[in-house]
């Protein structure tokens, strides 16, 4: 009489296992790559809303002055949008910079899918992608 028993070998299984872990690795990493570039959208989209209150502030104050230091002329913006760049912070080696004084303002934050890239935004119009080492403290335009 013959035996047959009905189930899978330990190589089939191990096999199966090694394909599912490789499909894994990469959906994982897709979807950090989406991730970071959602990430970057954000950024540009909150920087986008900074033009308007400074402009209304600018109406009716004749100065930029307060873009970068109060919330509602446009300090909540740019808070936002650092938080969601690799820094949050301006000096050395953190890329995430507003600046503003009576007749400009500039804000730039650094990107997160694209390296070494930051978003910038200044009063005269300018929304593009910059060098990160170009957002510094001392930066009063878009490069």
């Amino acid at each position: 009489m013959k035996s047959s028993k009905k189930g899978f070998t330990l190589i089939e299984l191990l096999v199966v296992i090694a394909i599912i872990g490789i499909l894994a690795a990469i959906v994982f990493v897709n979807v950090s790559s989406a991730r970071s570039k959602a990430k970057d959208a954000g950024i540009k989209g909150n920087l986008a809303s900074i033009p308007a209150t400074a402009e209304l502030k600018y109406d009716t104050a004749s100065s930029y002055a307060t873009v970068c230091t109060t919330a509602a002329d446009g300090k909540q913006a740019f808070d936002a949008a650092a938080v969601q760049g690799k820094t949050t912070t301006c000096g050395a080696t953190a890329y995430s910079c507003c600046n503003s004084a009576a007749t400009t303002y500039v804000a730039c934050v650094e990107l997160n899918a694209t390296a070494g890239k930051g978003w910038c935004i200044d009063n005269t119009g300018a929304k593009k992608e910059i060098t990160n080492t170009a957002c510094t403290s001392s930066i009063t335009a878009c490069p």
